[in-house]
C-alpha cells in the first residue's frame, strides 16, 4: 500500500490526519484518488444526492480601502477620484431587486474605509432590517470589521461585534483570509494583519452566536505548509466552537478558489484548474469538522464547478447576481439560475435552493423540471 493509500485509507476510517499527513497530499498527483475518498467522505455528511445552492448578491458598498492588498484590482486608495461610497438608496433598491428574484442573502463587503465612522455600518443595517426584516445579511469580511474596531473610538472587538449583530448582522463571510500564514500576509498584504487578527473576528462572532464561512485563496506564492496549516487552523477553531459549547455551529462552509493576477501589481501565474481539484479533495478530506464545501464557480468556470461536485462538494454557493471583486481581475464567470440546475442536472444531483444556515427553502426535484419544460415548451 502507497502512502497516499494509507492517508486516505485512515480518513476513510474516521481518523483525524496531521500536519505532514496533509502535506503529503496536497503534494500528491493522485488527483482522481483523493477525489474519490473526499467524495465518500462528502457522502458521508450529505448522503443524499442533493447539491444546494443560494440566491444572493454581492453588494460592494465602497472600494476605499487602506491596506494596500498586491493582489487587488478592486480597490482605490482613499482620495481617488474613483473611490466611491453607494448612497442607502442605492442599497437598499439593489436589496429590493434581490428579493423580487427570490433572493434571501446580501453579501454586502467592501474595502477598509477609513472615512467610514463605526455608526455608518450600524446604521445603516438598522435601516436595512427597517425595510426587509426577512433578508440575510451576510456581509463584512474580518478586515473591515477590524477596521470598524479603529475607527469605533474605543470598542473592543467583542463590543464592535455585538454592536453589529443587534443592529442586525446575522452572519460573518470568511474573505480576507487568503493564507493564514504570517508570511504569506506580510508579503502580499502586509497592513491587512496577522492570520490570528482574522480568526479573532471569528471566533468573536462564534462566541457571540453568529454563524460564519470560511475562505482560502491560493496560488500566492505560499508553501504547501502553509496552505495545509490553514486548513488545520480553521479546523481547529471550529474544535473549539464544537467542544465549547458557543451558541453558533460556527464555520458553516469552507470555499477555496485561486489567485486571479490579471489587473493586480502582483505578478504571478494562473494556478491550473487541476490544483483547484486537489485543494477541494484535500479539504473536504483533512477539515473533518465543516459540514459543506462549496464549488468556487466565479472563478473556476461552471464546468470546473461542476466537476468539483464529485471531488468533496456540495454546494454551488450563490448566483451572485452581482460581483465587482473578482471580475475587476479579469474574472467574469455569471451564472443565472437556469443553468445552475442544469449544471447540477448533469452532474447527477438534484438542485435545491437553501438559505445562508443551509435550511432548504425549494426542491428543484425531476417533477419540477418536467413542469418548467413544459412551461418554456408552451
Amino acid at each position: 500500500m502507497s502512502a497516499i493509500d494509507a492517508i486516505l485509507d485512515k480518513a476513510l476510517r474516521g481518523e483525524r490526519l496531521g500536519l505532514e499527513e496533509g502535506m503529503e497530499l496536497l503534494a500528491s498527483d493522485e488527483i482522481e484518488k483523493m477525489g474519490h475518498t473526499a467524495n465518500q467522505i462528502m457522502l458521508k455528511w450529505h448522503p443524499e444526492p442533493i447539491t444546494t445552492f443560494v440566491v444572493g448578491r454581492n453588494v460592494n458598498y465602497t472600494n476605499v480601502c487602506d491596506v494596500y492588498c498586491r493582489f487587488c484590482a478592486f480597490y482605490r486608495a482613499p482620495g481617488s477620484n474613483e473611490g466611491y461610497v453607494l448612497d442607502d438608496e442605492v442599497i437598499l433598491n439593489k436589496i429590493q431587486e434581490t428579493i423580487d428574484v427570490g433572493g434571501t442573502e446580501i453579501l454586502m463587503q467592501g474595502g477598509t474605509n477609513p472615512n467610514l465612522p463605526f455608526t455608518y455600518y450600524t446604521d445603516l443595517l438598522k435601516k436595512i432590517k427597517a425595510k426587509f426584516p426577512d433578508i440575510t445579511m451576510h456581509s463584512f469580511s474580518p478586515a473591515e470589521i477590524q477596521k470598524m474596531k479603529v475607527v469605533s473610538n474605543g470598542l473592543t472587538l467583542d463590543e464592535v461585534i455585538s454592536q453589529l449583530h443587534e443592529a442586525g448582522l446575522d452572519s460573518l463571510p470568511g474573505g480576507g483570509a487568503e493564507i493564514l500564514d504570517d508570511r504569506t500576509r506580510r508579503r502580499i498584504s502586509r497592513a491587512k494583519g496577522s492570520w490570528t487578527d482574522w480568526m479573532d473576528v471569528m471566533n468573536s462572532a462564534h462566541r457571540h452566536g453568529m454563524n460564519t464561512t470560511a475562505t482560502m485563496v491560493y496560488g500566492l506564492g505560499e508553501t504547501i505548509e502553509e496552505r495545509a496549516l490553514h486548513m488545520l487552523r480553521i479546523r481547529e477553531e471550529q474544535d473549539r466552537v464544537l467542544s465549547q459549547g458557543y451558541p453558533t455551529p460556527g464555520f458553516l462552509a469552507f470555499i477555496s478558489w485561486p489567485f486571479q493576477p490579471d489587473n493586480t501589481r502582483l505578478k504571478l501565474e494562473k494556478q491550473k484548474p487541476e490544483e483547484y481539484l486537489r485543494i477541494v479533495a484535500v479539504s473536504r478530506i483533512m477539515m473533518d469538522n465543516i459540514k459543506n464545501l462549496q464549488s468556487s464557480w466565479v472563478t473556476m468556470g461552471p464546468d470546473m464547478g461542476k466537476l468539483s461536485l464529485s471531488y468533496g462538494c456540495n454546494d454551488f454557493g450563490s448566483t451572485m447576481i452581482e460581483e465587482n471583486v473578482v471580475s475587476a481581475a479579469g474574472t467574469t464567470h455569471k451564472v443565472n439560475i437556469e443553468l445552475i440546475l442544469q449544471l447540477i442536472r448533469e452532474a447527477g444531483k438534484i438542485p435545491a435552493q437553501r438559505d445562508t444556515k443551509y435550511n432548504i427553502i425549494k426542491m428543484f426535484n425531476e417533477a419540477e423540471k418536467v413542469k418548467q419544460d413544459f412551461i418554456m415548451q408552451n
